[in-house]
Formats: C-alpha cells, structure tokens, sequence
C-alpha cells in the first residue's frame, strides 16, 4: 500500500539543498567593475604595465597605470579604449574594448590613482 501523506519536513529540506547546490554559485566580485576592469588589465595589460597602487612594470618604458589620469581624462578614457588604443612603441599591439569592458577598465582604474 502506498503512503499518501505529504513528505515529510526532513525530505524537503534535503530535496531543496540538493536543487540549491546544482546551481552556480554566484560570484559578486565577477559583477563590481572594477574587479573585472581589473582583470581585464591583468590578461592583456600587465605583462608590461604595472596595473596596481605600487607595483613596478615589468617593461621599464611602460607608464604604471596608477598614474595614466596624469596624461588622459578619465571621464573621456572609456571612449578611446572602444576606439582602440594605439602606441608609438613597437612592442604595444592595438587594443579595443567593448563600451561595458572599457567602462570596467576606468572603474578599475579610478581606483589606483595617485
């Protein structure tokens, strides 16, 4: 004979954890700008720009970044980022960013100011 009474608490707590955990996790750094304008530097900046408030580039002739509101506005930095950022330097490739990965990119960047 089959039991008709309705799960018991017990069941649906662990029911519920089990549906719960199957899902991912959310990462609320992943959604700050300034996070992921970080690692937007970190990946395509950083092998020659000091991307942080003290660290040393690693390519002498690379300006840190904490200082590049020193020589752009960065109320205006966002818009050449899209267009794409170029250099006299030979070893500098062309960058263009997306509107909301250049708008991170600032976000970050506003934050390591001198």
């Amino acid at each position: 004979m089959l039991d008709d009474r309705p799960m018991n608490t017990g069941r649906s707590i662990i029911v519920g954890l089990v549906l719960l955990g199957s899902f991912p996790a959310m990462d609320t750094r992943a959604q700050d700008p300034a996070e992921r304008g970080r690692a937007l530097l970190q990946g395509n900046c950083a092998r020659c720009h000091a991307i942080g408030k003290i660290d040393v580039s690693p390519l002498k002739a690379a300006p840190p970044f904490r200082i590049i509101g020193q020589s752009y506005d960065l109320d205006k930095f966002a818009r050449y980022l899209t267009r794409g950022i170029a250099s006299s330097h030979p070893d500098m490739p062309e960058f263009r960013f997306g509107e909301d990965d250049a708008d991170a990119v600032v976000a970050y960047l506003r934050t390591i100011q001198e």
